[in-house]
């Protein structure tokens, strides 16, 4: 029998039994834990170590520690475990417990400061709701909705997406961000897009969406092709301000943020610009009810920011 027909004999009860000896370290521990006795949770893993064909614990007097091959298998174990779970949840007619699960997948600065509040907000009005929020990359949300590992998604898709549906969220001013001690701090009066002339700038990658539309202003100065710092997130933008290594254009979500940092902030005019946040879902795919009220709770924290 070849290794691939043996790991076809695997049981959840092994792999059961064997993220429980990982989880407390001790053969003892898991089987009081899963009520066996500790002969037959070595047992278990003994015969998961044989279908394997590999060790899965160093073990001696002292200490249980996994090997090389039983650090491959625990991710896969767990995956399968909780699948398992799952499926068996609806099977059992507990659907519920799989819609009350929402996965939100966010760009990182979204996340940081706009998210929280929502999110707590949300749990207070709808409790029977588990929000899980990935902050990541904007190619990464489209990855996660596209491949049905985030129910939504939210950022600032300039362009359509194959495969996603866009629907816009709400909208956000771009505005100048500058050092401390450079001008004035705080919240200052609007300034037209001519005062950025001469200007160190810190910008985002020329290929990120929102660095795309704020290089279409920026050509009217003539400041399309400069050399300039370019940083891969927000947040690193905002601190690279603080330092004083240059002034930056960013959306209006993060003026609070700026604000705490004691960063000087002014709303951008002539022309007055915006960026169109967006919620993405997978195409031919109806968003969850619960989807479409953590939007609408996001739509309204947006509406209560300045700008």
């Amino acid at each position: 029998m070849n290794s691939s027909t043996k790991l076809m004999n695997v049981s959840s009860r092994q792999l059961h039994a064997f993220l429980e000896v990982t989880r407390l370290q001790s053969f003892a521990k898991a089987a009081e834990q899963v009520h066996l006795s500790p002969s037959g949770m070595s047992m278990l893993v003994k015969e998961l170590e044989e279908q394997m064909g590999a060790r899965l614990f160093h073990r001696t007097t002292r200490s249980l520690t996994l090997t090389d091959a039983g650090r491959r298998l625990q991710p896969v174990a767990e995956r399968i475990v909780g699948e398992l779970r799952t499926l068996g949840a609806v099977l059992d007619g507990s659907e519920s417990a799989v819609r009350s699960r929402l996965l939100v997948a966010a760009t990182p600065m979204i996340s940081a400061s706009l998210l929280p509040d929502v999110v707590r907000g949300f749990a207070e009005t709808h409790p029977q709701v588990q929000v899980h929020l990935a902050d990541v990359e904007v190619g990464t949300v489209r990855q996660e909705v596209l491949e049905g590992e985030a129910d939504i998604g939210f950022g600032f898709f300039v362009k359509p997406a194959v495969g996603l549906s866009r629907q816009p969220l709400c909208k956000f001013r771009l505005m100048r961000i500058s050092p401390p001690g450079a001008g004035s701090s705080g919240l200052a009066e609007s300034q037209p897009w001519s005062s950025l002339a001469g200007l160190p700038l810190v910008s985002l990658p020329s290929g990120n969406p929102i660095q795309v539309v704020i290089e279409k202003h920026l050509s009217r100065l003539g400041r399309t092709h400069e050399e300039r710092p370019r940083m891969n997130l927000l947040g690193t933008i905002i601190g690279m301000v603080r330092a004083g290594r240059g002034h930056a254009i960013i959306p209006s979500f993060a003026m609070e943020e700026c604000l705490r940092q004691g960063l000087g902030v002014a709303m951008l005019r002539e022309p007055v610009a915006h960026l169109d946040l967006y919620l993405v879902s997978r195409r031919g795919t109806q968003p969850k009810p619960a989807a479409l009220a953590f939007a609408a709770a996001l739509k309204r924290a947006a509406a209560r920011l300045p700008g």
